[in-house]
C-alpha cells in the first residue's frame, strides 16, 4: 500500500488565516492516524505578492500550535531537497519545455494590454481553443517570427493547451465525482520568462509528484482548478501516480453567508490568524489568536469540529483523541460558520484544565503588569476560587483584583438598594465576632455572623451584600468566608472602616 505523505503549501503572502491552519490540521491528523509523514513547503512562485516576514510567521505558528512537520522549509535534511519553490526554479523549466515538445504546452507572447484589449473586445473572454487564434503565440506565428521575437528577448509565457469537448473525471474524497467539460477551461499560464518562475498550477503538480504526496486534501477554493490538475498528470506521464484529493468545505462568516474574512474579525471582534500580525507596509496590527488569550489546545479543538463531526456527542478533545478519531469521511461538503462564541467556550473549559500552578505562572506576569508583587502560593489559591468564571487567564484580574488591592469605589447600585443608616454598626459588631477567631475558621465564622444576623432580626442579603461590599467592591464573587480568610482578619476590618468612612447615603 502506498505511504501516506500529504503537505501544505501556504504562499507567503502575509498571515495565515485561520481557515489555512485547519487545513493544515486535517492534513496533519489524516497523516498522523495512517502513520504518514507531513511536509510544509513554501509556494513562493508569485514574486510580486511576496511579504517578509510571512514565512516565519507560518512556522512560528505552527510551533505555538503544536502541528509538527516532518519535513519542510524549517527542517534540514541530508538530501539537499528545497522546500521553497523559489529556490527549485530549474526543476520547473524542464517539465514545461517537455510538455511544449509533446505539443501539450505553447509559447504566447501577448502583453497584458494586448489581452486587456481583448476583454473588452469579447464579453467573458478567456484564452482558450476558440481565441487562442486570435493572439500571439506559437500555433498563430511562423516559425521564423517566433526565433525573431525569442532572439529580441521578448517577454512570453508558457500556456497548457487544453482541447475542447473532452470530460474530465475527479474523484474527490469528500464531495465524489466531480466531472467538468475541457471546453469551459482555458489554457492556463504555466510558466513566466520575466521571472524565470512558473505559476502555482505547473509548480504545485511537479513538486506533489517528485515528493511523492499520496493524498491533496485542501480548500474548496481549489476544487475548480483540480480538473487542469488532471490534465497535467496526464500530459506528464503521472496519472498512475497522481495523489487522491480531499477538498475542503469553507470557514462561513458568523451569519453564514460568503467566505471568513478580516473584515468580518475586525467588524465582531475576533481574530482571524492564529498570531498577531504586524504588516510591513502599514505597520498596521491585525489580532492573533495568542496574544488574545487562547490555549493552541483549545484553538486546535474548536478548528477541528469545524467542517468535521466524530460521530458522537464528545466534543473536547486532546490531539491524540483527534487523531484516532478523525476521519475524511465525516468532513461536511458544506460550509462551516464560524462561531467565535464557541471558540471562548472551547478555551474556557480548557482553563479549567490547566495545572493551578500554570496557570498562576502566567496571572503573576498580568499581576506585575499592575504592579503587584506576590506568593506564587497566594496567586494559586486565589486562582482556584475564581477560575470557573474565567474564559481567559488576563479575566483573573478583573475577578480577583480585590484579592490584592482594596476597593477604590462601591457599586452606587449596590450602596442604594443595600446601605442604611444602622449598616455600620452592624458591619462593625461583625468586625468584632471576625476578630475572636484566632486562626480564622471559615465555617465557624460564619455561622457566628449568621447567628448574630438572627439574633439582630436583620435581613440576610442586606447585611452580607454590605459586608461583601465593603470587602470587594460590588457584590458579586467567591464565597464570603473564603474570601476573608484569605486576605485576613486585620485587613477585613481595615476595609471595613474603610467602606464605613467612605460610603455615603
Amino acid at each position: 500500500m502506498r505511504p501516506v505523505i500529504v503537505r501544505f503549501a501556504p504562499s507567503p503572502t502575509g498571515p495565515l488565516h485561520i481557515g489555512g491552519v485547519r487545513t493544515a490540521l486535517y492534513n496533519y491528523l489524516f497523516a498522523k492516524q495512517h502513520k504518514g509523514k507531513m511536509i510544509l513547503r513554501i509556494e513562493d512562485t508569485d514574486s510580486t505578492r511576496f511579504v517578509p516576514g510571512a514565512e516565519q510567521y507560518i512556522i512560528e505558528a505552527f510551533e505555538w500550535l503544536g502541528i509538527e512537520f516532518d519535513e519542510g522549509v524549517h527542517i534540514p535534511n541530508n538530501q539537499g531537497i528545497s522546500y521553497r519553490q523559489s529556490e527549485r526554479k530549474s526543476i520547473y523549466k524542464q517539465y514545461a519545455d517537455e510538455l511544449l515538445a509533446k505539443g501539450m504546452a505553447y509559447i504566447a507572447f501577448d502583453t497584458p494590454e494586448e489581452i486587456e484589449a481583448k476583454r473588452k473586445e469579447i464579453q467573458n473572454f478567456q484564452y482558450d481553443a476558440s481565441t487562442r487564434i486570435q493572439m500571439k503565440n506559437t500555433l498563430t506565428l511562423t516559425e521564423e517570427e517566433v526565433k525573431t521575437r525569442m532572439a529580441k528577448g521578448e517577454q512570453y509565457v508558457i500556456r497548457i493547451r487544453i482541447e475542447p469537448g473532452e470530460i474530465i473525471k475527479v474523484h474527490d474524497l469528500i464531495c465524489g465525482e466531480v466531472e467538468v467539460n475541457t471546453s469551459v477551461l482555458d489554457d492556463k499560464v504555466l510558466w513566466k520568462s520575466a521571472d524565470q518562475l512558473p505559476t502555482y498550477h505547473l509548480a504545485n503538480i511537479v513538486d506533489d509528484h517528485l515528493m511523492e504526496i499520496s493524498h491533496v486534501i485542501r480548500g474548496s477554493e481549489w476544487l475548480p482548478s483540480a480538473p487542469l490538475h488532471v490534465l497535467l498528470y496526464r500530459y506528464l506521464g503521472w496519472e498512475d501516480t497522481m495523489p487522491q484529493f480531499a477538498h475542503l468545505p469553507l470557514l462561513l462568516k458568523p451569519e453564514g453567508n460568503g467566505k471568513l474574512s478580516k473584515r468580518d474579525g475586525d467588524r465582531l471582534g475576533f481574530p482571524v490568524f492564529p498570531l498577531e500580525w504586524r504588516s510591513p507596509d502599514s505597520n498596521e496590527i491585525a489580532m492573533g489568536y495568542r496574544e488574545k488569550g487562547y490555549f493552541p489546545q483549545a484553538l486546535i479543538n474548536f478548528l477541528a469540529l469545524l467542517g468535521w463531526n466524530p460521530g458522537t456527542e464528545q466534543e473536547l478533545f486532546s490531539m491524540e483523541e483527534l487523531i484516532s478519531a478523525f476521519s475524511l469521511d465525516r468532513v461536511s461538503k458544506s460550509g462551516a460558520k464560524f462561531d467565535f462564541e464557541k471558540a471562548k467556550w472551547f478555551n474556557h473549559k480548557y482553563l479549567q484544565l490547566i495545572p493551578v500552578s500554570e496557570l498562576a505562572d502566567k496571572f503573576i506576569l498580568v499581576l506585575k503588569g499592575k504592579g503587584v508583587e506576590t506568593e506564587k502560593s497566594y496567586v494559586e489559591k486565589v486562582i482556584e476560587l475564581i477560575k470557573e468564571r474565567a474564559t481567559f487567564v488576563e479575566d483573573f484580574w478583573e475577578a480577583s483584583a480585590f484579592f490584592f488591592v482594596r476597593p477604590q469605589t462601591y457599586d452606587e447600585s449596590v450602596v442604594k438598594k443595600r446601605w442604611k443608616d444602622n449598616t455600620p454598626q452592624h458591619l462593625q459588631a461583625i468586625g468584632n465576632i471576625l476578630k475572636t477567631f484566632t486562626p480564622f475558621r471559615p465555617e465557624e465564622a460564619h455561622n457566628a455572623v449568621m447567628q448574630y444576623i438572627s439574633e439582630k432580626e436583620l435581613n440576610t442579603g442586606q447585611i452580607m451584600n454590605c459586608l461583601r461590599l465593603s470587602l470587594v467592591g460590588y457584590a458579586k464573587g467567591p464565597d464570603l468566608f473564603a474570601i476573608i480568610e484569605m486576605i485576613g482578619v486585620n485587613e477585613t476590618l481595615e476595609r471595613i472602616q474603610l467602606a464605613i468612612n467612605n460610603i455615603k447615603i
